[in-house]
């Protein structure tokens, strides 16, 4: 059985609605664990998203400290890091871009994706109206949730 505590959860998904739903029950499985913290993640509200979003740091910055969430998202990260200097100036300056026109932090999960693959996604989400990024962001941090608990609670069997 996994008992997910609600701190752990808080790293996985800084919204703390969804970590007291998900932190109410005991789970036979990591695949039910799964399903419960999607069920309670669907939809994620405005102001749900903009406080889940106060525990990510920009793309291509890295967050401080040594909690659970900092230690999540520089692993994240690591993946996507680039020496290229003028591909950072140009995540640099999409970030600056992004944040003027919705007025918040680009969010992805960066796990798994080059430097070059987060750029693409930044500049194709700069095209979306704000309802459609509004659920971009949220199917990310769902996502980005998910890989958190696996690495939390396990690997899925």
């Amino acid at each position: 059985m996994i008992e997910p505590r609600r701190e752990d959860l808080l790293a996985c998904l800084n919204v703390a609605r969804w970590a007291e739903s998900v932190a109410s029950r005991a789970y036979p499985s990591l695949v039910e664990l799964e399903r419960a913290a999607v069920s309670a993640g669907t939809p994620l509200t405005p102001g749900e998203i903009e406080e889940a979003l106060e525990a990510h740091p920009r793309i291509g910055e890295r967050r401080q400290g040594d909690d659970a969430e900092a230690r999540f998202s520089r692993d994240e990260q690591s993946a996507s890091a680039s020496g290229d200097a003028a591909l950072a100036a140009r995540l640099a300056a999409l970030n600056a871009a992004y944040e003027e026109r919705f007025g918040r932090v680009f969010l992805i999960r960066a796990a798994g994706r080059s430097r070059e693959e987060i750029v693409g996604e930044i500049e194709r989400r700069l095209e979306n109206d704000e309802v459609a990024e509004l659920a971009e962001v949220a199917d990310q941090l769902r996502g980005i949730a998910l890989l958190r608990l696996r690495a939390t609670y396990g690997e899925a069997a």
